[in-house]
């Protein structure tokens, strides 16, 4: 291991650390306060709880970027957080209780309980609440499921943030269990059964690491080890291919890894696969099926790149991915050992439930243990970003297509494409088309292809009314622009983008104005609230949305204020539903003028 960097997890072994080492540094603390007199200071954890933490982390490292994996252990294991077990498991971490804190308390997914209060039910049902699934009724679930349980004990009704799972909205989670479609019926009857395993997300069906391996898997990644492929010619080829970052940013591939590799070893490599952004699935779906082509890109760029160790953050609504993810690095671990390779130190981290994640340094910021706060820029994340090292920052979808680019050449990838637009982009369909799902369609079809061609056209009983071009953030456009080509770049004259290719359509049933304010409720719900123009912006938003008359003037200052201020793109993106929906959708306000 680098000595720049913390031994964090591994997928296969955690580097051991002595209790002597972890008993040292917990006594440190606790004299701390006596040394300056005055005796023991603050809250002390009780020996019960400190005698926990450390049984539980055994001889994992005790190390500042592995907090919010320790405490989700704690979380998995009571269904809260304690105060006590926070206390003991800063001592034990050699931190303070206020940074322990304000971290589990910056993600949706950590439950603190304070002294003396009552713990949460020991299941939560979440519901989504997002556009996909607003759509189709969510909100009329949540409130049936709260007053069918309102008298049972043990279980909570939570309405959430997008579950990644738009194409079978509407979705909620029992545990960690998926319920696609769901409907009050269904969710009662499996409230009532219990699963003898518990609430846990099923293994998806996916090609393993034998298959790939029999289908010229890793072929690329060898020939790049033993010399037969030259890495600059690779970098030409990503780069003559057009391939462009596919989270949402559109930075050029081969342009990134260049920057990167000019900056000073040793580097690091962060790979996202938080999609956070209502409408968005495609990466929990390419996964589910072939994992091992998203690793080997992710090795190909780390050896172009000549990367010290990986990070892969994974959001944790995908628990069974997670797994798969796991499993599959340690079988490609056990292989490449066995011929005599060497692969770079492979480390999974678990979100917690923050979309503002899905930005790249609110994510690195994450991977170290902290909370998930957006960095000011400059110096950028390739030349100060985990661990204060030069880091290559990607989508896993990006990754996901660099073998294929590789094998059949930039001409192949620029071979598809309409009205002028080169490359295949993958779209995540969901709303009220007969076959929603991830679709593998010509860069700049229009949105109007894309339904009638891959999406089975509209739902019987449904014309189409307008539609999300890129998730809650990309705008939403009438029927008139569904002839645009859907593209990188294509739609900013319209004030909206493509970013992440999540396609939400709907019909003459819903209305613009009800969904821009369910974007606008879920950018509250999400910001971070680090900056002023941001976490003050959207609350303020909402307020003017939810009245009956919207003050079109007053939400235009607000949003410019919003688009000019904001540090990172969630604020800065937060007003586009809203400002489209004013522009496209007059017939749906009374707004001031």
């Amino acid at each position: 291991m680098p000595p720049h960097q913390p031994p964090g997890r591994r997928v296969i072994a955690l580097q051991p650390v002595k209790p002597s080492e972890s008993a040292k540094r917990s006594q440190g603390s606790k004299t701390g306060g006596a040394a300056r007199g005055g005796g023991l200071r603050g809250r002390q954890p009780s020996a019960a709880a400190t005698a926990e933490v450390q049984a539980t982390l055994g001889e994992a490292p005790r190390e500042r970027s592995l907090l919010i994996e320790y405490l989700h252990l704690f979380q998995d294991r009571h269904g809260h957080l304690s105060v006590d077990i926070l206390a003991a498991l800063a001592a034990e971490l050699g931190l303070s209780q206020a940074e322990v804190h304000e971290v589990a308390s910056f993600y949706h997914h950590f439950d603190i309980v304070a002294e003396g209060a009552t713990a949460p039910a020991p299941l939560t049902l979440r519901i989504c609440a997002s556009l996909s699934c607003a759509m189709q009724g969510s909100a009329a679930l949540s409130a049936e499921m709260r007053a069918l349980l309102a008298e049972q004990q043990g279980v909570r009704v939570q309405e959430v943030s997008c579950l990644g799972r738009c194409d079978k909205a509407p979705v909620a989670v029992i545990g960690q269990q998926p319920v696609e479609k769901a409907d009050a019926a269904s969710l009662l009857s499996l409230l009532q059964t219990p699963p003898a395993s518990g609430w846990q997300d099923p293994a998806p069906q996916y090609q393993g690491l034998a298959d790939y391996l029999a289908g010229g898997g890793y072929a690329v990644l060898d020939q790049l080890r033993q010399g037969e492929r030259d890495v600059d010619a690779c970098i030409h080829t990503l780069s003559a291919a057009g391939l462009r970052g596919l989270g949402g940013a559109g930075f050029p591939l081969g342009r990134k890894w260049s920057v990167v590799r000019s900056h000073a070893a040793p580097r690091l490599l962060a790979v996202n696969i938080d999609e956070g952004e209502p409408g968005t699935f495609k990466d929990r779906v390419y996964l589910e099926r072939d994992p091992h082509r998203f690793l080997e890109g992710m090795l190909i760029a780390a050896h172009c790149v000549d990367v010290a160790a990986i990070y892969i953050y994974v959001r944790d609504e995908y628990h069974a991915l997670r797994q798969v993810l796991a499993d599959e690095i340690a079988l490609l671990q056990a292989h490449a050992q066995k011929q005599g390779q060497d692969l770079p130190p492979i480390h999974l981290r678990r979100g917690a439930g923050a979309y503002i994640c899905g930005e790249e340094s609110a994510m690195i910021e994450s991977i170290e243990g902290k909370r998930g706060w957006p960095r000011q820029r400059p110096p950028y994340v390739a030349e100060c970003g985990l661990f204060d090292r030069p880091t290559l920052e990607h989508n896993m979808e990006t990754l996901y297509w660099v073998r294929d680019i590789l094998e059949q050449g930039a001409a192949w990838f620029l071979g598809h494409g309409r009205r002028g637009r080169k490359g295949l982009r993958s779209f995540s369909l969901s709303g009220r088309v007969n076959t929603p799902g991830v679709h593998l369609a010509p860069a700049g079809i229009s949105l109007r292809e894309l339904v009638e061609e891959y999406g089975g056209g509209m739902q019987a009983g449904h014309t189409l009314y307008g539609f999300f071009p890129g998730g809650a953030s990309g705008g939403i456009f009438p029927a008139s622009l569904a002839d645009e080509p859907l593209d990188f770049d294509t739609l900013q004259p319209h004030g909206g983008f493509i970013g992440s290719a999540a396609v939400i359509v709907f019909s003459q049933a819903d209305g613009a104005r009800a969904l821009a304010l369910n974007a606008m409720e879920f950018f509250e719900h999400e910001s971070c609230g680090q900056c002023v123009p941001c976490r003050e912006g959207t609350q303020r938003a909402v307020q003017l949305m939810r009245a009956p008359d919207w003050n079109a003037p007053l939400l235009e200052e607000l949003a410019q204020v919003m688009s000019d201020a904001s540090i990172c793109g969630l604020g800065q993106a937060a007003p586009n539903p809203m400002r489209c929906a004013l522009r496209y959708f007059p017939q749906e306000f009374k707004s001031h003028v």
